[in-house]
């Protein structure tokens, strides 16, 4: 079954919110789908999962109104084949700096002529293990959602360059990395920070890339949305977990 195609909800239904999946829990997967998220991404950057475990997620929400995205390990043509190979809508590419690490990640999710995807739709999850792929191969050149993370000064330096990347169809900014490397790890909304993403915003609109980000102590999600942002990630599972367990606890003991 294939899986919504997110870029034409953002157009036609407007910003999509959506849950970092990190604990690699089919159960929390399977809560956070059924809370009516829009969409969940699944993190193989920082989470402790695997592909395997991956799919294991995707099939926990499957039926659902719920769209699965993945965070690649790194901007790796392999790891990217891999990823889109279990199923999911879309992909996000960490630490791109340059047009041509851009390209080069876009690449990676096509199949020729248009990039260098290996070629294995007869066999794979997303193609339902070759029984859609035929009409797999097709549709995975114009649905698929690839995101290039905007998270290091260098590459805000580039970014009216990897903006402009054919194929390349939001910028996701990481406040955090970004802070951190201008030398304010932490401070997010620090105002150089603050400076360097509002260039980022100014390259994605000159180019007609959408954007997406998480919400900073400072910057809530409807602020983003007035900015423009399209792809809001503000929670994770882990976080809705230790959060409401500690509040719940607190209010506990408050009472007895």
């Amino acid at each position: 079954m294939a899986p919504p195609d997110l870029k034409r909800r953002i157009s036609e239904r407007g910003p999509q919110f959506g849950c970092w999946l990190e604990m690699f829990s089919p159960i929390a997967a399977e809560v956070v789908a059924q809370a009516g998220y829009d969409f969940v991404l699944i993190d193989l950057e920082h989470g402790p999962g695997s592909y395997l475990d991956a799919i294991a997620l995707m099939q926990a929400i499957q039926g659902r109104d719920c769209v699965p995205l993945m965070r690649v390990p790194s901007n790796d043509e392999v790891a990217l084949k891999r990823a889109l190979d279990t199923g999911v809508a879309g992909v996000m590419v960490p630490a791109v700096n340059t047009a041509a690490e851009a390209a080069a990640a876009v690449a990676a999710c096509h199949y020729p002529p248009r990039g260098r995807r290996g070629m294995a739709a007869a066999i794979v999850r997303g193609a339902d293990y070759g029984l859609r792929a035929a009409e797999y191969i097709e549709s995975a050149g114009t649905a698929l959602l690839v995101m290039c993370q905007i998270e290091s000064a260098e590459a805000v330096e580039n970014v009216t360059a990897i903006a402009a990347v054919e194929g390349v169809d939001m910028l996701f900014v990481g406040p955090f990395d970004l802070s951190a490397s201008v030398g304010h790890p932490g401070q997010p909304d620090h105002p150089e920070v603050r400076a360097l993403i509002a260039r980022v915003e100014v390259a994605a609109q000159a180019a007609g890339t959408r954007l997406g980000a998480i919400p900073t102590p400072e910057r809530s999600a409807a602020e983003l949305v007035a900015a423009g942002y399209e792809l809001i990630i503000a929670d994770a599972d882990v976080l809705l977990l230790r959060d409401g367990a500690r509040a719940s606890l607190a209010q506990l003991r408050a009472e007895t």
